[in-house]
């Protein structure tokens, strides 16, 4: 991928010393939609592992809470990293934000619609002149585009957001008051935990996404890379550590995000859902794809939720990624087996 951003060889050994030295004590400000999560586990495990602290690196999350686009923060300063959806990323770039989208946290949605189990739906044509509702209203460009893919628009359905309490959903989908919900892995795991089945009918074409990624201002790359390719290789070996020990990975999960672990199933199944998305399909962990940008972008502006497609030339920037590779599997592995036998 093209390089956006250049340095002298100075620049550059300079940096590597301190990334390499891990000497660097550095907070790294970043805004997600989620707290310390199983959805994230990444984060969640390279801070039990003590991968964060080995790279001299402090993990500050701000509230996800709030009205104001994620990119907003990483514009005025107040984040380094912002996590990004694909029209987050678009309509943003559109607006004239100078952002560089440096590493793929998701490579498959956890954006989906759900209908109860029970449902004749098999696919979305089929909740034509139906309610649907929406998790929030972030969710509805996601609706568009399902429907899209079978020759069908969103004005062909009612939309009502129910917001994201689980009960609440799971009241919608029980009382028959909608057909489907337009949502995400977590809801999927809030409405079971309510007792509500549910079956995914997402079309397939809509699957293969870089979901969630971590957006930077572009003027910051430089600045920050010793803390961001820091931070990079502790989310990675986080990642790593999942496809060695699930179990370990789950226990870790139980014991620092033990909310979502009240009901073990539900955990079980979160968890399992978050492995899909958040394990990298590609050969280097989080790596920037761009014939997934450029295939994705069609279809979010026939759905509308973009004005124009943007070359990924111009935002797709993977200058992070080989450093954030550049650890030991093996010593990874010893480690996350290393806990399980303190631990478990």
């Amino acid at each position: 991928m093209t390089m956006l951003k250049t340095v002298t060889v100075a620049t550059a050994l300079s940096v590597a010393a301190v990334s390499v030295g891990h000497a660097q004590n550095t907070t790294v400000n970043m805004i997600n939609p989620l707290p310390r999560s199983t959805n994230f586990f990444p984060l969640v495990v390279g801070e039990a592992l003590g991968y964060f602290e080995e790279e001299g690196v402090e993990v500050n999350l701000l509230p996800s809470d709030t009205s104001i686009p994620y990119v907003a923060f990483i514009q005025n300063g107040q984040a380094d990293l912002a996590m990004l959806d694909p029209f987050e990323t678009v309509n943003a770039l559109n607006a004239g934000a100078e952002i560089n989208t440096v590493f793929e946290v998701m490579q498959n949605a956890p954006e989906g619609i759900a209908v109860p189990e029970a449902s004749d739906a098999q696919s979305v044509a089929d909740l034509v002149g139906t309610t649907v509702g929406l998790v929030s209203d972030r969710d509805r460009a996601f609706l568009q585009a399902a429907l899209n893919t079978v020759g069908h628009s969103i004005d062909e359905v009612s939309t009502v957001v129910l917001g994201e309490s689980g009960p609440t959903l799971a009241a919608a989908m029980r009382d028959g008051n909608v057909s489907a919900i337009s949502g995400a892995a977590p809801d999927w795991i809030a409405l079971q935990a309510n007792g509500i089945g549910v079956r995914l009918i997402t079309p397939e074409a809509l699957l293969a996404s870089p979901a969630n990624t971590f957006a930077m201002n572009a003027d910051a790359i430089e600045p920050k890379r010793a803390a961001v390719e820091g931070f990079l290789r502790a989310w990675c070996k986080g990642m790593h550590a999942v496809t060695v020990n699930r179990d370990a990975v789950a226990a870790i999960l139980k014991r620092d995000v033990p909310e979502e672990w009240e009901i073990e199933e539900a955990g079980q199944l979160f968890l399992d859902m978050s492995i899909g998305m958040n394990v990298s399909v590609t050969e280097r962990c989080g790596d920037t794809q761009s014939d997934v940008w450029t295939n994705i972008q069609p279809q979010m502006l026939d759905a509308g939720g973009i004005e124009k497609i943007v070359d990924v030339s111009e935002f797709l920037n993977d200058t992070y990624i080989a450093v954030a590779n550049d650890f030991d599997r093996d010593e990874v592995a010893s480690e996350i087996n290393a806990w399980a036998a303190d631990n478990m």
